[in-house]
């Protein structure tokens, strides 16, 4: 295992005016994102917009009401008396300040709050959508590192909440404070632009040269991620420790990780070098300016009250300029990266419901039937099911027997529409499956998978997950665990059904291979659905364990479609009909004795199994 990330430049293969073109394209995402701060806190929104402009007025208010005061100390000193309103321009001015702290602790807690309901919002809402795509885009390493940053940013864009707000504050302060500089002296603007617009170049460029960075270290921070696991998780603590594969999974780690460190590194001190001179320049109009001022106030041109306010302004408004651009080439950095948010939220699943859709039928009155299906996965030109036809009728039990690799999970993933047919059909009561409603179709249908969930939750809540609107009631859970033959085993457990599965969590108490599937199956019993799909239900039992389940077998079927699939004999020879899977066809069907009869391959397999425990 090992990740190379090319640098920014070479990542990106873009620069100059199309890294430029770029971030300012990404400016469009900000229109998205506070329609979505918008959402997430209307109220927090507009309380923390308004005292914003109203903290932008404050420097220029307060320079204002100076400017008088400095002007009338400087008359009082030439024996001119104090104007009555004197004393009420100091009480005005500790006003202003006065209002702008108050003001700026109402911006604090407005951001506070609305940066963590936007939290909950976005990550709600991530949540949702990935749970609305389909099964095959978590099969494409692509979408993993568009999911993995959008779940990163969901949270990292909290700062941009924050940079927005500060950004609309500082833009007020400086047009204000230039106001009054254009006021006096409109050629000392001109200076101060041209001493800080290199230094917001610097900034931004440095801030694309950041996120193409990121961008491309996307696959190998995955990478750090999974080792982690690996090299602490109670799943592979045997092996490591049996094989001794701490020592190479921690240097994998280190190495990616070194070389991950080594480029961010370099492109700081890079960044240190460029910024450093050009924050130079910005320096250097500042004083100019200053100096200017200072000159004229000495030739008469200004009074002490114009000095005290040129000075401020100038100062304020240099100040305000850098940090203009800093958080403007800061939000542009942001929207960059809000780009993959967004996009993964355009993310649409390819199975969805079509208008008006039908709902599942209850009963089910003729079953299911795969009229010449064909199936490739994408990106992928193999069929792996190929002109494939078959029927599943009311009240029957087909299992599905052959290699891996053969298709049999296959045929569940369509019947189950997680994905849809390449070619061919799939009808439930002669209605194409495309036509039914897919939550509803999803509620007639339960599966137990052979890499089932262990859920970290109760026991009780365990079993809920198979009919989670059936949560709270006590005695349908009970019922189902009853049937599964869970029950017992939560009896003997220190909190019963209310007890914490799984070492994740304080009093939590982790259960055997064959307990977690008993569990797994009592979700299939809440379910209650008119088909059953049982996908090797019985890999992790023993012998005495998975008997016990398959006497409970046609007691779950009753009255129901059953789909099994087992590479055990003594499992699927309790079938109605066994169907033989070879290359994605049906190459054998029958029952159990009429195959073994037979002398294909069925019968070839069985032997070779019942030979292992002669």
């Amino acid at each position: 295992m090992s990740a190379t990330v090319d640098s920014p430049e070479k990542k990106s293969g873009r620069g100059g005016w199309k890294a430029w073109k770029e971030r300012l394209q990404a400016l469009r995402n900000l229109p998205p994102l506070l329609k979505l701060m918008w959402q997430a806190s209307p109220s927090m929104v507009t309380m923390g917009t308004l005292s914003r402009i109203l903290i932008g007025i404050v420097p220029l208010a307060t320079l204002g009401i100076g400017r008088m005061i400095f002007n009338d100390v400087d008359a009082l000193t030439h024996k001119h008396p104090l104007p009555p309103i004197f004393w009420w321009l100091v009480v005005f001015e500790f006003g202003f300040a006065a209002m702008g702290t108050v003001l700026g602790r109402v911006s604090d807690y407005s951001d506070t709050v609305l940066a963590d309901r936007y939290q909950r919002f976005i990550s709600v809402r991530v949540m949702r959508h990935a749970s609305s795509l389909d099964l095959v885009r978590y099969e494409d390493p692509d979408f993993y590192d568009k999911l993995e940053r959008a779940r990163v940013q969901a949270i990292d864009r909290l700062a941009t909440i924050r940079m927005l707000g500060q950004l609309l504050q500082q833009v007020i302060t400086t047009l204000t404070l230039i106001a009054g500089i254009v006021f006096f002296a409109p050629g000392l603007l001109l200076i101060l632009l041209a001493s800080v617009l290199p230094t917001f170049g610097g900034e931004t460029h440095f801030a694309f040269l950041h996120y193409a960075l990121t961008f491309g270290q996307t696959p190998a921070r995955r990478q750090l991620d999974y080792l982690r696991i690996l090299g602490a998780s109670k799943e592979s603590a045997k092996e490591l420790k049996l094989f001794g594969l701490s020592g190479f999974l921690t240097g994998q780690y280190e190495k990616i990780s070194d070389q991950i460190l080594e480029e961010d590194v370099q492109l700081a001190r890079r960044k240190l070098w460029v910024t450093g001179v050009l924050s130079f320049f910005s320096t250097a109009g500042y004083y100019s300016t200053y100096a200017i001022v200072i000159y004229r106030t000495i030739i008469g041109i200004y009074n002490i009250g114009d000095l005290f306010f040129l000075v401020g302004a100038i100062s304020g408004a240099s100040v305000n300029l850098q940090t203009v651009f800093s958080t403007f080439s800061g939000i542009a950095d942001q929207s960059v990266f809000l780009s993959d948010l967004l996009e993964f939220f355009k993310v649409k699943p390819a199975v969805q419901n079509k208008p008006n859709a039908l709902p599942a039928p209850r009963p089910i009155r003729q079953g299911f039937e795969f009229r010449n299906v064909s199936f490739a996965y994408p990106d992928t030109t193999r069929l792996v099911l190929k002109n494939l036809s078959f029927r599943l009728e009311t009240g029957e039990r087909i299992a599905l027997i052959g290699e891996n690799g053969q298709g049999k999970t296959t045929i569940v993933k369509l019947i189950t529409r997680l994905y849809d047919p390449t070619e061919g059909q799939i009808l439930l009561d002669g209605v194409d499956l495309r036509e039914y409603d897919l939550e509803d179709l999803s509620r007639e249908i339960g599966v137990v998978f052979q890499d089932f969930m262990r859920y970290e939750m109760t026991a009780s809540d365990n079993i809920a997950t198979g009919k989670i609107e059936e949560r709270d009631n006590e005695l349908k859970i009970m019922q189902a665990a009853q049937k599964s033959g869970a029950h017992d085993l939560i009896q003997g457990l220190a909190g019963k059904y209310q007890q914490v599965l799984g070492r994740r969590f304080e009093g939590g108490v982790d259960l055997s291979g064959g307990q977690w599937q008993t569990i797994a199956l009592s979700r299939a019993y809440l379910r209650d659905a008119q088909l059953l799909i049982l996908d090797e239900p019985t890999a992790s039992l023993d012998a005495r364990a998975e008997h016990e389940v398959f006497e409970r077998f046609a007691d779950l079927t009753t009255g129901k479609m059953a789909l099994l699939i087992s590479h055990r004999f003594s499992t699927v020879r309790m079938a109605d009909l066994i169907m033989v899977l070879e290359n994605g066809n049906i190459i054998e069907t029958g029952s159990h004795s009429e195959l073994v009869a037979a002398g294909g391959r069925y019968s070839q397999m069985f032997e070779l199994q019942a030979s292992s425990y002669r």
